[in-house]
């Protein structure tokens, strides 16, 4: 798949697909899940509900925003890449996360439910037509194409994952 043009997408979520180095993406997508996993592999169970400042998220709450994310962006990418016309309403990260119960959950839940999210999505992906990629609607009320929407759903992911590498597990 082809790295989306710039105007495929608001200028918000550049921060997302300039981290995936040209066309890219799809191994990026395929390793996320496993490089996730032996990220948090190591990580004692109490230091889930660590956060790194007041106000952050713990990290087992960015783990379920991760979750969310990938729901979210494969929801867009099903409509949108089957025409659907409909502008999709964006969402309130912070109330699904205090809503999320992720602070009571194992690691191996969250990090087995993430990878079976992405594997659904992958599987999705990897049956767009070069059209379906290219179609674009509207999402939080701003013009996103399909392929822009896979570079964000990886971007998104290794976002997050360079912020808990930084500031969680440093």
């Amino acid at each position: 798949m082809n790295r989306p043009e710039t105007h495929e997408f608001a200028p918000y979520y550049n921060t997302y697909v300039s981290l995936i180095e040209d066309d890219t993406v799809l191994p990026v997508l395929e390793a996320q899940a496993a490089d996730l996993r032996g990220m948090i592999s190591g990580v004692p169970e109490e230091k889930g509900t660590y956060a790194y400042a007041d106000g952050k998220w713990t990290i087992k709450e960015l783990l379920s925003h991760l979750i969310d994310g990938e729901r979210i962006f494969a929801y867009r990418i099903l409509r949108i890449s089957r025409g659907d016309k409909t502008p999709i309403e964006g969402f309130e990260q912070d109330d699904y996360i205090e809503t999320s119960n992720a602070n009571d959950r194992l690691f191996a839940d969250l990090l087995d439910e993430f990878e079976h999210e992405r594997r659904a999505n992958l599987l999705l992906v990897k049956n767009l037509s070069d059209e379906a990629s290219l179609r674009i609607g509207t999402a939080s009320n701003n013009p996103v194409s399909v392929r822009a929407l896979v570079y964000i759903m990886a971007g998104h992911v290794k976002h997050h994952v360079n912020i808990l590498q930084e500031r969680y597990l440093s």
